[in-house]
């Protein structure tokens, strides 16, 4: 082995971070906010929250958390047509459930009505904002297209006197619905529309869940939303991509109205599941049409239903860790999230024996009226839990109906005639005999010896080893139902539909089915509500809750073994062979036993060889996250780039990061080939930044000059000014700049104020272009402010 102290030294590489917490990281460093993060999660309580939400909770908790900061939840309460104090009730307990506490930081947008009108008088008063009297429709019209620029409003010219004397008695309740509105004035030709004199106020006269019927008007979300997080302090307002072109709204209302340091808000890409629908509306319109029994459905998305499933928080939390934060939307394979709650439920679901569809079995061997006891473990050796019990043994057992075949197919593993198979955690069995229906010709009874050895050891045995099948005493099982969920659609896009369909029309018959007659082994009889099991080859179920109320059991199953003890056909598992339609996709061929996994996901996720083998070497080689190895391979030519581009500047997971969430979303309608700079400039632009030639700020404007005129990385930080540090005399100099254009700030700072650190830093910071750093000034503003 050579010696480490004569290995050429590598460059020292930072724990990558996912864009998000590198902005929360770089702003706490800066000291921009004085050290503070805090965080919120806004949910408009008119419904029940689903995994995207699930997402964002653990998102802003979580970030919150690691930085040491807090998470505020504010209740988004603005529309009192939708809102209802029993989603306010369930929003909170899913919080909670999650694993997630707020504190004493729970607040309302509804608190705020006083405040939020205030603010909206002040903006009227300094000519920014007007009472504009134009009906839906006509503004709509007057708003203009993508290609047209808008027209103002003929009430734009009202003067400040009028818009206020209408603003007060559109409080007062003067007007009916719609007669007027408020709105800002910006700019009727802006090229985001959102900024072309967006709505601010509507008149409702509607009773408000909390406010009852003290208001008539309501603020609209664009302007409720900046102005609740200023007033609550809040540092990153993290969203979902589709408020991106409402940031420019959230800006100039925190601009015009708050001092620095004001929020800023962030997007990410919110969470597309397959086999699933996100929208609210169309979730409620599946409750509201009786097409699934209601939001804590088990076959929901929502949190309440796969809470109900048997979902644990811990792997809803895992899902979302794994699943990490991008920049650009893509869809999630719902394998994620299934491998996810599976690795979670492994070692938390003791293993038992379950008979769902059972046939009987005589032993024709087995003296009438003997029971034996058989020690079974709970939990297989590489779990490292001790704990079994005692199973009884008799003449007569069921077994799993398709765990007998009488014209078994090639390389068949269970029971057939003639054959012998062995008892999970007992002898073996072997068949003698067949009783059929006379009417239907189907096995009703099975008569066999018992042999308690080995299998394969006595005369004539056929059995193979490995070959075991689940059972239970027919004396001793216990009756049950269970219901078996399985996906909601049976499509992985149900809301890209064909013409002439809704999302409705590809709903899956079989997402539940309830299986009655079930045989548990006896110990399953003092089962608790929400007890989880693992049944041994069926997959993971829980004990019902809410069935348990009138005294039945229950059992929904969570979610089924991994695809890959199902693909081979020579050993099915017993719903398979029982003739049940596969909904999950699989890559694997017929009678193929699928590629071992890859990162907790299966190979076989894609169809062709070359992809997989491709996501395997992303994973494994170049330790990416599965989510990021995916988006990658799913584009052959992104994957092409990726890798050129690694071959230029071997740090493979920044290469990654820029690709998946910055190339690919800012092509706008371009292919790969037609963007002008080459994998070699982007693996060059990485280098760059981990030589700290340049910063990740400065990194983001190269980036952007060569998105939009091309050119190498390092001439274009030369052209920008990007490609050097700050000398101490110039830092100093910018540093006493910033701090003489604030004499009133430095004297409050020398007064107690040290809030204001973040104040300086910030504006220090952008005195300097972003190129100096961040502990270097807050060093030297200590020093210049002592």
């Amino acid at each position: 082995m050579p010696n480490p102290s004569t290995r050429p030294k590598e460059p020292e590489r930072r724990e990558t971070l996912d864009f998000l917490r590198e902005i929360v990281r770089r702003d706490t460093l800066s000291g921009l906010y004085g050290g503070r993060v805090v965080t919120r999660f806004p949910p408009e309580p008119n419904g029940y929250l689903h995994i995207g939400h699930a997402k964002s909770i653990c998102l802003n908790f979580g970030i919150a958390r690691e930085s040491r900061g807090v998470c505020h939840v504010r209740m988004d309460d603005t529309n009192p047509e939708t809102e209802d104090m029993k989603y306010v009730e369930s929003i909170l307990r899913d919080i909670r459930w999650l694993g997630f506490d707020w504190g004493d930081k729970l607040f309302f947008a509804s608190d705020y009505f006083e405040r939020l009108y205030d603010l909206a008088v002040r903006l009227v008063r300094d000519g920014r904002a007007y009472v504009d009297s134009l009906n839906d429709e006509e503004i709509r019209q007057y708003r203009g297209t993508v290609n047209e620029r808008g027209r103002e409003s003929p009430w734009r010219s009202r003067s400040v006197e009028e818009n206020l004397d209408l603003f007060g008695r559109m409080r007062a309740g003067e007007f009916p619905d719609g007669a007027h509105v408020l709105r800002a004035r910006i700019d009727m030709g802006a090229r985001n529309m959102k900024m072309r004199d967006p709505l601010l106020y509507r008149i409702r006269h509607a009773t408000h869940y909390r406010r009852g019927d003290e208001w008539c008007i309501y603020p609209m979300y664009d302007f409720a939303h900046p102005l609740s997080d200023a007033i609550e302090n809040i540092t990153h307002s993290i969203c979902t991509l589709e408020f991106e072109n409402n940031r420019a709204i959230y800006d100039w209302l925190v601009d015009n109205l708050f001092p620095e340091p004001r929020p800023r808000q962030y997007e990410f890409a919110r969470l597309n599941l397959d086999y699933t629908v996100m929208s609210k509306r169309k979730l409620l319109q599946l409750v509201e049409e009786g097409l699934v029994s209601g939001w804590a459905d088990p076959r929901m998305p929502t949190i309440a239903g796969m809470r109900r499933r048997g979902y644990t928080p811990e792997g809803i939390r895992l899902f979302a860790a794994r699943i990490g934060v991008d920049k650009a939307n893509s869809r999630v394979s719902m394998e994620l999230l299934e491998d996810a709650i599976r690795d979670d439920l492994n070692a938390r679901g003791p293993r038992v024996m379950a008979v769902l569809r059972p046939l009987k079995v005589t032993l024709n061997n087995f003296p009438p009226g003997k029971t034996e006891w058989v020690e079974a473990p709970y939990w297989p050796r590489d779990i490292g839990k001790e704990g079994s019990r005692r199973l009884p043994l008799s003449r007569e057992l069921y077994i799993e109906r398709a765990d007998y075949a009488e014209k078994p197919p090639a390389g068949w593993l269970r029971l057939f005639p003639g054959g012998e198979v062995r008892l999970q955690g007992a002898g073996r069995i072997r068949w003698e005999e067949t009783v059929k229906d006379p009417k239907t010709r189907e096995a009703v009874e099975l008569r066999c010896t018992y042999d308690p050895g080995p299998p394969g050891a006595g005369e004539g045995g056929k059995g193979k080893k490995g070959a075991a099948i689940q059972w239970v005493s027919a004396a001793h099982a216990v009756p049950a139902e269970v219901r078996l969920y399985d996906r909601l659609f049976t499509v992985p896009d149900p809301e890209n539909v064909e013409d002439g369909k809704t999302f409705k029309d590809y709903l899956n018959p079989e997402s539940a089915t309830a299986v009655r007659g079930c045989l548990l082994e006896p110990g399953m009889a003092y089962a608790r509500p929400g007890d989880r099991f693992q049944f041994v080859r069926h997959g993971y179920f829980i004990a019902d809750e809410a069935e348990s109320k009138r005294g039945a059991l229950v059992f929904n199953r969570i979610i089924g073994l991994r695809e890959s003890y199902k693909a081979d056909r020579r050993a099915p598992s017993p719903e398979v062979a029982g003739g049940k339609k596969a909904t999950r996709r699989t890559g694997a061929a017929e009678g193929k036993a699928p590629a071992p996994a890859a990162g907790k996901r299966t190979r076989d996720r894609f169809e062709n060889e070359n992809t997989s083998m491709r996501y395997d070497k992303y994973i494994k080689v170049f330790d990416l996250p599965e989510e990021t190895a995916g988006i990658l391979v799913g584009d052959a030519a992104a994957a092409d780039f990726f890798e050129k581009a690694v071959a230029a500047h071997p740090n493979a997971r920044a290469v990654a990061n820029w690709v998946a969430n910055d190339l690919l979303r800012e092509l706008k309608g371009r292919s790969l080939g037609q963007i002008p700079f080459s994998p070699a400039d982007l693996g060059e632009l990485v280098r760059l930044v981990d030589e700290g030639t340049i910063t990740n700020p400065a990194a983001k404007a190269v980036f952007e000059e060569m998105m939009g005129r091309g050119g190498g990385p390092r001439e274009i930080a030369g052209r920008l000014g990007l490609d050097r540090a700050m000398s101490a005399e110039e830092l100093s100099a910018a540093i006493d700049a910033v701090l003489g254009a604030l004499p009133e700030k430095v004297e409050a700072y020398r007064a107690g104020k040290t809030s204001l650190m973040g104040l300086f830093t910030g504006q220090a910071m952008r005195a300097t272009g972003g190129k100096a750093d961040p502990q270097a000034v807050q060093e030297l503003l200590r020093k210049k402010l002592a």
